[in-house]
């Protein structure tokens, strides 16, 4: 409380968080979502939207799947109990670098809608879970390595 008393006296309003939305088993591999750095509450909006499939308040979102928690929920079932020790903190680690970047204004991002569907399709041809995530993570590092794309490309 008195650091509330303390932000409030200075006049700095922390970002308006909701509580943590990233599913409980990969909040022990990634770093809580007050922890990350957003560049607007537009961005943290779409990060949300990315791990819960919610649209709050968000133009031209669609809810739904496929959301990065459902995500993982199924490559885990897929993967079986052998494979979940290995295959749990790369998913997860895997959609907070995914969900970060995506989640970033369409102008500077650089893992766009159409990279997610890629990676989607991916993970669901992969016979094994653990290296279809392996194979993301190789394209999702490189995108997230690039330059920033153009304004100009990012229009259909």
């Amino acid at each position: 409380m008195a650091a509330l008393s303390v932000v409030a006296a200075l006049g700095v309003a922390p970002v308006a968080r909701a509580g943590e939305f990233v599913r409980a088993d990969c909040r022990t591999v990634v770093k809580p979502t007050d922890a990350l750095r957003f560049d607007t509450d537009e961005h943290l909006r779409w990060y949300k939207r990315f791990w819960t499939g919610t649209c709050d308040h968000l133009t031209f979102c669609f809810p739904g799947s496929p959301n990065w928690n459902d995500i993982v929920g199924k490559l885990l079932v897929k993967g079986g109990p052998a494979e979940q020790p290995a295959l749990l903190p790369k998913a997860c680690r895997l959609g907070q670098l995914i969900g970060l970047e995506w989640a970033k204004d369409k102008d500077v991002q650089k893992i766009s809608t159409k990279d997610l569907k890629v990676f989607n399709n991916i993970l669901e041809a992969a016979g094994d879970p653990l290296k279809g995530v392996e194979a993301v993570d190789a394209k999702a590092r490189a995108l997230a390595s690039q330059p920033a794309r153009a304004a100009a490309s990012q229009k259909p």
